[in-house]
């Protein structure tokens, strides 16, 4: 007997029975996938810290509020993030100031509900993809370990036919298992580092929203 081509990777995945090809395709799928929101995720939040930060020193530079809205609104494309919430705040500021007999609380009301439903909106778009790969990364070592716990029981079941068990009967079985759980780990890791990476930059600009939500509210207010 080769073990040596026996023992091989290839040799092993492709001679591995199949619950426990299956756990491995399944787990190269889930890495696969989890890579590809990673670096959607990587380009989102970088752009959105961006357009923070470029929105906030156009912002505070001291500018025209209405001119720095009608850049907005023309622009081509749709505003995000911060700018967002302030479009949709001022917005309807305007729109329930020319309206005419309201309260001056119930226009700031407005506007506060107004810019709420844009950060979630915006929250939302942050938050899309995380809750998947915070499944990869809980449930990916335990798919492994299905496929582990099957290699083994079936190298074991098949020494029942073996009369004297020797190394090379039961390696096999027992690398192919090994490999499902490595492959689970392979998967799993990357997609726990991303989550706790990206939920902290999303809570990081989830603050800075509502720490806008609030300034932008009270100078709406001196201005009233």
């Amino acid at each position: 007997m080769n073990i040596a081509q026996d023992m091989s990777l290839f040799s092993l995945v492709s001679g591995a029975t199949l619950p426990v090809q299956a756990v491995m395709t399944l787990l190269l799928l889930a890495s696969l996938v989890s890579w590809w929101y990673i670096f959607i995720k990587v380009s989102m939040l970088y752009r959105a810290g961006d357009e923070a930060d470029a929105f906030e020193h156009a912002f505070w530079n001291g500018g025209d509020l209405n001119k720095l809205y009608e850049s907005l609104s023309s622009g081509r494309r749709r505003a995000q993030g911060m700018s967002a919430i302030f479009e949709a705040g001022f917005k309807e500021y305007t729109k329930l100031k020319r309206q005419g007999g309201m309260e001056a609380s119930d226009i700031m009301e407005g506007a506060r509900r107004a810019m709420r439903a844009a950060y979630n909106r915006e929250m939302d778009e942050l938050d899309a993809h995380l809750p998947f790969l915070a499944s990869v990364g809980s449930v990916s070592p335990y798919i492994g370990l299905f496929g582990t716990v099957w290699g083994i029981m079936n190298s074991f079941r098949g020494l029942a036919n073996v009369a004297q068990a020797t190394l090379a009967h039961v390696a096999p079985g027992i690398s192919e298992a090994l490999i499902a759980t490595a492959m689970g780990l392979f998967a799993a890791i990357p997609a726990v580092i991303a989550y706790n990476r990206f939920t902290a930059n999303v809570d990081r600009l989830a603050v800075r929203y509502e720490s806008f939500i609030e300034e932008f509210t009270n100078i709406l207010q001196r201005k009233g």
